[in-house]
């Protein structure tokens, strides 16, 4: 296949998304209740989460849970894939929070993120102490907020979804360990930027969501239908965190709500940077040597940036290999052995992930 253009959100993610939102908004709008009776000034960063959760996002990973509930049996109506894809929506929100303090982003969605926000109401407030560090530890409470709600949503579920749940978590946080350290190290391996793809995003975003949701219904991931959603999910899983790094360092911040060339100002170890350093010499790995992962990068350097990522084929065999692996995906697709609906679905979201803006 070829790189898709940008198509919109398809109805297998819409299905999910309206019954997964009302149960995040029901949820934490109790909580909320429940706390600013307690004090009033715990409105503000309870009302961060809500918004920040409801603010945008695809749902593409309750969609994923859903399709696998579905096809291998369970009933649509059934809550507990409500309450499986609000979860995963709350350690989603987990997970962006704490990026954005480790990678100290300044947007989310197009809005500041909360670290940012919150050093900001400080200085406002001409409060005591230092008003970046208060902001930090804002966003750091309030995602574990999102943690904490994330594990009470999945109460009562069977065992078998639990180690898929624990699993997942795991895998994210080993993830996002090995995004810290090649970031910090300056590593450009293709082989360590593919390693990240998969566990800082790709298993966490396709396959242990197919996985939570067959295990729902009793499928564990280690039988027939675990091992078909497994060849299904790892390659769309690594296509879409791809997609993302291709998104990082060209994506329209209009659309994205990043600023562009984020990316590039971070030093990200992806396999687009590890490619383009790879490949490029003369003044062109000098740019790359000296300034890639330089948080005072101005657009000039990043427009070289991306002309050397350019000019190397690099964007190019990134977009190559999303093609290879969403048709793996596909074909993959075609086998599993689940409810024509649901193999219907998951092949038009694998469309989807390959063509996507933002």
């Amino acid at each position: 296949m070829t790189s898709s253009p940008p198509v919109a959100a398809p109805a297998a993610l819409v299905e999910i998304a309206g019954r997964v939102n009302e149960r995040i908004w029901q949820v934490l709008g109790d909580d909320a209740a429940r706390w600013v009776a307690v004090d009033p000034a715990l409105d503000a960063p309870l009302s961060s989460l809500r918004a920040l959760v409801l603010s945008g996002g695809k749902r593409l990973r309750p969609a994923f849970c859903y399709w696998a509930f579905v096809g291998a049996g369970g009933d649509p109506a059934d809550d507990r894939i409500v309450r499986a894809g609000a979860a995963l929506e709350l350690l989603h929100t987990f997970a962006l929070i704490h990026d954005d303090v480790m990678d100290d982003s300044s947007l989310r969605h197009g809005v500041e993120t909360l670290h940012v926000d919150y050093a900001r109401r400080h200085r406002d407030g001409h409060w005591r102490g230092d008003a970046d560090r208060f902001g930090t530890a804002v966003a750091i409470l309030v995602g574990d907020l999102a943690f904490v709600h994330a594990d009470r949503l999945l109460t009562g579920a069977p065992h078998m979804a639990l180690d898929v749940w624990n699993d997942l978590r795991l895998e994210v946080t080993i993830g996002q360990y090995l995004d810290l350290a090649g970031t910090a190290s300056s590593s450009a391996s293709p082989e360590l930027a593919r390693r990240i793809c998969q566990y800082k995003s790709g298993k966490y975003t396709v396959e242990r969501p197919l996985h939570l949701g067959a295990a729902l219904v009793g499928a564990a991931p280690s039988d027939g239908t675990g091992r078909a959603l497994t060849a299904y999910g790892l390659p769309l899983g690594e296509a879409f965190q791809l997609r993302d790094d291709i998104l990082g360092v060209f994506g329209d911040p209009a659309v994205t709500g990043k600023p562009v060339g984020e990316d590039l100002r971070d030093g990200k170890p992806t396999l687009l940077h590890a490619l383009a350093r790879s490949a490029a010499s003369g003044a062109a790995a000098d740019l790359f040597g000296r300034r890639f992962g330089q948080a005072d990068l101005d657009e000039d350097e990043i427009d070289r940036l991306q002309e050397v990522i350019e000019e190397t084929g690099a964007r190019r065999q990134v977009l190559a290999i999303i093609d290879s692996l969403v048709d793996e995906a596909l074909v993959a697709a075609e086998k599993l052995p689940l409810e024509d609906a649901a193999v219907a679905a998951l092949i038009q979201l694998a469309h989807f992930v390959a063509g996507r803006d933002h």
